[in-house]
């Protein structure tokens, strides 16, 4: 039997080993140096989609077709070597070839999909929030999406006593992913709503139905304020004409009959027969016409007290509140029959 001293070990064995690991280290930085480098110099770029199903080798190729990888082996080899084989998550991603074959595994591999935003502004209506995600070609069409955010389904789940999720979806920007189902974000401004919602303790214990009362409101108000702190009051104009049951002769339900806002209204667009028309129904409308921000929907749930039952939009975009109908008529000669004279 050969016994080595210790002396043999540390001054011949052990430096062979080391060198035999830094050789072998240092062929895998060659390796990975020149099997996994980057391609160019960004100046190549390439949508990639993965969609369910798409295995990694399918994946490979498409990434080495593009010009984002050098070699399908190599690229192979590092997905199982980290154990990363199926773990690349569907989506689109935004690459180039300035990227290594690992940077481009760990986008693939973390999720980091394209993402796109888009922004709803408060009161908007359905349909164009639909014109909006059709023109950022996140929905197909705006049929499609009014489709979708009319789903039975969707307005059980989430308790909406109509037939329509209008007055719901809450206005804000949202960042998604690139290729987002319509439903899903029909679904995540739902939930934004309700959660924005929790902010107003009078909704707290509030039934479906008399919450949708409330949005009908803010709805109108939303339509209807062009600044903010005139909203508690304008609702309360409502409230008031409600308990005398007097008509909201509410311009903005009129304009909601339109497909797009007309810049003024006419007598003959006061008389188009619709529940939604409140200058010939008493009462709310069937449903909201808009999609109202916080401060509209604060306003709808705490209404200023007032005795005032009408006001106008004057130029500088406040409006004149008006007690009874002949001081409304002076201000109407005062600041809106002029323009027109």
């Amino acid at each position: 039997m050969i016994v080595l001293s210790k002396e043999f070990i540390l001054k011949r064995i052990l430096p062979a080993l080391a060198g035999i690991i830094f050789i072998g280290i240092g062929g895998l930085f060659l390796l990975d140096s020149v099997k996994g480098g980057a391609v160019g110099d960004g100046s190549v770029k390439y949508e990639l989609v993965i969609s369910a199903g798409d295995s990694s080798t399918k994946i490979t190729k498409d990434l080495a077709t593009h010009g984002m990888i050098k070699s399908t082996g190599y690229f192979a080899y590092l997905l199982k070597s980290t154990g990363n084989t199926n773990k690349l998550k569907q989506g689109v991603y935004s690459l180039d070839n300035s990227m290594t074959a690992r940077k481009v595994m760990d986008i693939l591999v973390d999720g980091k999909v394209k993402m796109i935003s888009f922004t709803i502004p408060e009161g908007y209506n359905n349909r164009q929030i639909g014109d909006v995600l059709t023109q950022k070609n996140i929905a197909k069409s705006r049929e499609d999406f009014l489709t979708l955010a009319s789903n039975p389904e969707i307005l059980k789940k989430y308790k909406i006593p109509a037939k329509t999720t209008e007055g719901y979806l809450f206005p804000e920007t949202y960042t998604i992913p690139y290729n987002y189902p319509v439903d899903k974000i029909i679904e995540m401004m739902l939930k934004r709503f309700f959660l924005n919602l929790q902010k107003v303790d009078k909704a707290k214990n509030i039934t479906p139905e008399e919450l949708h009362q409330k949005v009908i409101l803010a709805s109108i108000v939303e339509r209807e304020a062009k600044k903010k702190e005139e909203r508690p009051l304008m609702a309360g104009v409502f409230i008031k004409r409600l308990k005398k049951n007097i008509a909201l002769e509410s311009c903005a339900t009129v304009q909601y009959l339109f497909d797009k806002p007309k810049k003024r209204l006419f007598e003959k667009d006061l008389l188009i027969p619709s529940d939604y028309n409140t200058y010939l129904h008493k009462g709310y409308p069937p449903g909201p016409i808009s999609n109202p921000g916080m401060p509209a929907l604060l306003a709808a749930f705490n209404p200023e007290e007032t005795d005032n039952l009408f006001f106008l939009l004057k130029p500088d975009g406040y409006h004149y509140f008006s007690k009874d109908h002949k001081e409304h008529a002076q201000a109407k000669k005062k600041y809106i029959d002029v323009l027109y004279e």
